[in-house]
């Protein structure tokens, strides 16, 4: 009796990678294509309607936070297994990943061949990601890759981060507001705050500071 197929789901916010990766699944015999979603609200109804085995999750959402949905999914009984499909490249967003309760951490950038091993290694229980990413996180367990150094980005929460990278593509804080589903108030209080860790004088300043760390990330 053959072995019931891998139950996927996508949620990215944009349509060209979803139709992409849905025809790379369905090209697999051992996939079953359960549903996508361009947004976190809807990953989550989409996943209640029809409930994956594994979910591939991008964290930089329009609208919603990968990092929520990851905790969101995985507070579900049952929790579906997570790999991450990311455009970030740094161990600062895999390991956040991997904290969150993802089991895989894969870049866009690598090849699909290691995208469908992200899928059966997680369902299968395994921990995925490049033999190069898992040697900086090694590393960086063991104290001797860079540490969460005072002033920097490494020491902002997932939601500080979020609200960062937004600050930092152009959006202002009401656009970040409503794609987070929070209050003025409260975006305004997470942008005190990263002031405050970067060690930064004035939203001015934080604003530079934002653009440039996303202009880095581009290049990088």
């Amino acid at each position: 009796m053959p072995s019931p197929r891998i139950r996927v789901f996508i949620v990215d916010d944009h349509p060209l990678v979803r139709d992409w990766l849905a025809t790379l699944l369905r090209q697999q015999p051992d996939f079953e294509m359960c549903g996508q979603a361009e947004n976190a609200a809807d990953a989550l109804a989409g996943m209640a309607a029809r409930p994956p085995d594994v979910a591939v999750i991008d964290l930089s959402l329009q609208s919603g936070s990968g990092f929520d949905l990851i905790k969101d999914l995985l507070a579900r009984k049952p929790a579906p297994r997570i790999v991450v499909l990311s455009m970030h490249e740094e161990v600062l967003y895999a390991e956040r990943a991997l904290r969150a309760g993802a089991s895989g951490y894969v870049t866009k950038r690598e090849s699909t061949s290691r995208i469908i091993a992200a899928i059966r290694a997680v369902h299968a229980g395994q921990i995925y990601a490049s033999p190069e990413l898992l040697g900086q996180l090694a590393e960086r367990m063991v104290g001797r890759g860079p540490g969460r150094a005072a002033g920097t980005v490494e020491t902002l929460s997932d939601r500080e981060l979020d609200v960062f990278r937004r600050l930092g593509q152009g959006q202002g804080t009401r656009r970040i507001a409503e794609d987070l589903r929070l209050s003025m108030k409260t975006v305004q209080a997470y942008c005190a705050r990263i002031k405050d860790k970067l060690g930064l004088a004035n939203v001015s300043e934080l604003m530079r500071e934002a653009v440039r760390w996303i202009e880095n990330e581009r290049r990088e």
